[in-house]
């Protein structure tokens, strides 16, 4: 590794955190446990909206479009706030009639392109969260296409021409989740792996077969003869039905790889775990828990007999840990030249514990004394960088994953930092970006003083030490001919046009994927995208997991727009804003966000001019775009001010950047849910236990009641707000305090009763819950100003849609339409 990549990691690496990185074949994971406080200029709470750019408004919007309009006096932008709409919305009929009839399911598509006159409506949300709209392809082809959890087009329906697609101001693109965890994989072992001549596209369920021996490639069109092997169907053991093999009936399978698939033969799992053993990790307490984490879940490791693991700490020098068999306790190394750091013995730092009954003992022992071995350490530097130095010239040999835990700023060897808290400032992600790694962040992470940080550590260290992991991965995407690949978008390095090198895959990490389309795709009535995940599984079995994706190809733009999806357009703008705000600023990435929502507007509008709407109108599809971009620039990442720490932005733009859609989504706008009056209505009946569903309410304050109790579900953090005028039936039976007094200020679990009620909210979250990867914590909050801050900091200054906020963003669309 060069010194220079080197340099640029650790420009990132202000702060405390663990890392997951991967570099060629080696996967680096960060965690920084910040025990650092932030320092007082950087506690204030985010600004207004206002000093986005905006003028600030009265806060009038309120009692919906009815309202009388305030006074030109009070109106900043220089004109009538609201307008009284007397022509009518046209109805169903009318409004198929206007788009000249559309085609596929009327109904659905025409409820999708009803228009929403954004000034006039407030009542946005659907009741419950929004599902991925289902693409207009025949039933058939309906239940076996791939599921939108795993693979995501922002467009449901595809244009025939880049033409029609610039025409529609809606940008076209995937959203990939390839190695999430799956309860059904069909795991194909057959000596031929069925594949394209021409563009090597895997058999599919949306190829088209011409007779027995013959089938036609659904990307290229080429005819391809049907292989002898294929003829025989192993889940009915009989012959002549290629049609209905496993290939043929999965969008997502898994094949057995042959050795045609590998480079050289699979190496075992491999895991180094890199350290900080300064003092500031002393006092932040993460060491103890971290080894008694590892001493837990040695046995749940992913791997085989051949899986080896290995140890390195570092201060002001780097410590290598030697468990040779034959020794009676761990040796320590210590190299102190961290101008030129080198490996002390190759032998004996990574050992295999199942090849020595003695390697184990020795390996628990080490666990179990390495957080007192450095207790009384007053030793403040970190060498993070040679470290990492180290752990490359470690792992060069086999690859496999780095972690790396580090709780303060490096300061000595390659990559030494000074402080930059500039919340504004770019940051670059270097072996983040190229190895497929992730980042965990512990703001003020202390074992003592902040135990719901600690609960979370504890609960993602678990899930990350024992989740699946894939080495050695590569993935393809392959399109429709007329289709092509414009941009990625994530944590990896790419090869080529359409191949990306993951060094590591694991379950909880997203892609996306820009596209364009270079040629005319009006031979075409589909579109189909595939794409191919090599990897090394950890018991070192090559295999090959593939998903399929079909989507209808349209001609009309009504067509276009009745298969946006809010959603995924979202997560790929986000991911494009990302990026931009590293390339150019962050003041160019915002710009091209709120652009994305004028340029939508105004699409619409001179393109449907014959429906005669006045006001800020979009697709009923569409409604929620505007509210989503605006929750976009309040996020972490991408907003302005000083209330943001420049540890904190970047961890944000990490998130948005490996995320799948559904977390990504929670993120930026939570979902919040009243919980004191639930019923059975609609509830889900799940193994015998009634899971209540609540229905999705504003993210406004004025849709709290202090006689309530209110669930913001914000991805990783819960916060459960009780009113000062909760019912004590409420508090008692689900908190198990007597009244609202007595719930303790720091309340950061819901106790399991025996009631009726307590079974019913634990129940709703335990499926909130069952939905995502990583445990989310939560925060009891009180209806008082001291511990409602936070709470209210989500709810009302980051993502609110009150008047102040969402309307006042409306109006600065409609001020740029009119520019």
């Amino acid at each position: 590794m060069s010194k220079l990549h080197m340099l640029s990691l650790l420009h990132f690496l202000k702060s405390n955190c663990l890392c997951v990185l991967n570099v060629h074949h080696i996967n680096v994971e960060l965690f920084f446990p910040d025990s650092m406080p932030p320092s007082n200029d950087m506690t204030s709470q985010a600004q207004p909206y206002a000093s986005h750019g905006y003028p600030s408004m009265q806060p009038a919007y309120q009692q919906g479009p009815t309202h009388t309009a305030p006074s030109p006096s009070h109106n900043l932008y220089g004109q009538s706030s609201y307008q009284q709409y007397s022509q009518p919305f046209p109805n169903m009929s009318q409004l198929s009639a206007a788009l000249g009839g559309l085609s596929g399911v009327p109904e659905l598509e025409v409820e999708a392109l009803r228009p929403v006159n954004l000034l006039q409506e407030r009542n946005l949300l659907p009741p419950r969260p929004l599902e991925a709209p289902e693409p207009n392809v025949s039933p058939d082809l309906k239940k076996v296409n791939c599921s939108p959890q795993t693979f995501r087009c922002t467009l449901s329906s595809i244009p025939q021409t880049q033409t029609l697609l610039n025409k529609a101001r809606l940008p076209l693109g995937l959203l990939l989740h390839p190695f999430r965890d799956l309860q059904q994989l069909p795991v194909i072992t057959s000596n031929t792996i069925v594949r394209c001549r021409s563009c090597r596209t895997y058999i599919n369920p949306f190829v088209t077969f011409l007779d027995q021996r013959r089938w036609k490639c659904n990307l290229c069109y080429r005819v391809n003869d049907v292989p002898d092997e294929f003829m025989y169907n192993p889940v009915t053991r009989s012959y002549g039905e290629p049609h209905k093999r496993p290939e043929v009936q999965n969008s997502t399978v898994e094949f057995i790889a042959s050795s045609d698939y590998m480079l050289r033969p699979p190496q075992p799992a491999v895991y180094l775990f890199v350290l900080d053993v300064s003092h500031n990790a002393v006092e932040a307490g993460y060491l103890k828990y971290f080894c008694e984490s590892l001493l837990e879940n040695l046995d749940k490791l992913p791997g085989d007999t051949r899986t080896r693991l290995g140890f390195l700490t570092f201060d002001s020098t780097i410590h290598f840990y030697n468990l040779q068999e034959g020794l009676s306790q761990p040796q320590m190394l210590v190299v102190s030249d961290i101008d030129d750091v080198f490996i002390p013995s190759h032998d004996s730092l990574m050992v295999n514990l199942k090849e020595s009954k003695e390697v184990l003992p020795l390996m628990k022992d080490l666990l179990t004394s390495l957080p007192a071995m450095f207790s009384q350490s007053r030793e403040t530097h970190s060498a993070l960088g040679p470290a990492l130095q180290a752990a490359y010239k470690l792992m060069s040999p086999t690859g496999g994953r780095v972690t790396v835990f580090q709780t303060q700023l490096p300061t000595l060897g390659a990559g030494m930092l000074q402080s930059r808290e500039d919340p504004n400032q770019r940051s670059k992600f270097c072996w983040l970006s190229y190895s497929a790694g992730s980042i965990f962040y512990y703001p003020s992470f202390h074992y003592i003083h902040n135990l719901s940080q600690l609960e979370k550590f504890q609960k993602d260290l678990e899930r990350y030490l024992t989740r699946k992991i894939g080495f050695e991965a590569v993935m393809r995407i392959r399109c429709t001919k007329g289709l092509s690949i414009h941009t990625f978008h994530g944590n990896f390095f790419v090869r080529s046009t359409d191949l990306l090198s993951l060094a590591n895959v694991n379950p909880d990490s997203a892609f996306a994927v820009q596209m364009s389309i270079d040629d005319s795709l009006a031979d075409s009535s589909l579109a189909c995208f595939q794409a191919a995940l090599l990897y090394t599984s950890s018991k070192g079995k090559r295999r090959i997991r593939v998903h399929t994706l079909c989507l209808p190809v349209v001609s009309q733009l009504s067509d276009v727009y009745a298969g946006a999806d809010v959603q995924a357009i979202t997560c790929l703008l986000a991911n494009m804003a990302i990026d931009r705000s590293i390339s150019s600023n962050l003041s160019d990435a915002r710009d091209a966000l709120v652009n994305a929502v004028v340029d939508l507007v105004t699409a619409y509008k001179s393109n449907m001019s014959n429906l005669q709407q006045s006001g800020l109108v979009l697709p009923a599809a569409m409604r929620l775009f505007p509210l989503y971009i605006l929750a976009l620039l309040k996020q972490k990442a991408l907003r302005t001010g000083t209330s943001t720490r420049l540890d904190e932005r970047v961890f944000a733009m990490c998130e948005f950047k490996t995320q799948p859609l559904q977390q990504l989504m929670r993120m930026v706008h939570p979902d919040l849910y009243r919980l004191d009056s639930m019923s059975d209505q609609g509830a889900l009946h799940l193994n015998d236990t009634v899971v209540p569903q609540p229905h999705l309410l504003h993210l406004s304050a004025e849709k709290l009641s202090r006689d309530g109790a209110f669930l913001l579900d914000c991805g990783n953090v819960f916060y459960l707000w009780i009113g000062k005028c909760c019912s004590e039936m409420f508090i008692q039976d689900v908190l198990g305090c007597p009244n609202y007094a007595s719930i303790p200020p720091n309340m950061s679990h819901i106790p399991e009763l025996e009631t009726s009620l307590s079974e019913r909210v634990r129940a709703f979250l335990d499926w909130l819950q069952d939905n995502r990867a990583f445990s989310s914590t939560i925060h009891v909050v009180k209806d008082d100003a001291s511990a409602k801050a936070t709470f209210f900091q989500h709810l009302v200054e980051d993502r609110s849609e009150s008047a102040s906020s969402y309307y006042e963003f409306l109006q600065h669309i409609q001020q740029q339409i009119t520019k």
